[in-house]
């Protein structure tokens, strides 16, 4: 993960996420490989099928024993896992804000988070 200059816009006047909410949030791996590929992006954005494409191409990537290959199937399950799971969750804890007009997502600048999302990307993927 790198560097980058960039506001933070946070969605409400919300202090800092919780440890605990930290937490809970990188808690699921595909919530987290979307959050590695937001936090990744010069503007934040990205839509919902270049989330899907991350996800399915990490999966694949690690070999993870869980994953059920690369068939539309799949796929069609972590995007809608994306759109009634975990986007939800994080726009609800003020991380991500979902445009479903334009099926982007914008991730918001957390540092209190961000800590904690580069020490798991790089023990999970910086390693693989």
């Amino acid at each position: 993960m790198r560097e980058r200059e960039r506001g933070s816009r946070p969605i409400t006047d919300r202090t800092a996420p919780s440890l605990d909410l930290v937490f809970d949030l990188l808690s699921n791996r595909r919530r987290r490989y979307a959050l590695y590929y937001l936090y990744e992006q010069p503007d934040g954005v990205a839509t919902i099928d270049e989330l899907t494409d991350q996800i399915v191409t990490v999966e694949h990537r690690t070999a993870d024993s869980e994953t059920e290959g690369e068939s539309d199937v799949h796929r069609e399950t972590i995007q809608t896992e994306l759109q009634h799971v975990h986007l939800p969750k994080l726009a609800d804890a003020g991380i991500v804000e979902h445009d479903q007009r334009s099926d982007t997502v914008r991730y918001w600048c957390q540092p209190s988070l961000e800590e904690w999302l580069e020490h798991a990307h790089h023990k999970e993927l910086s390693q693989s």
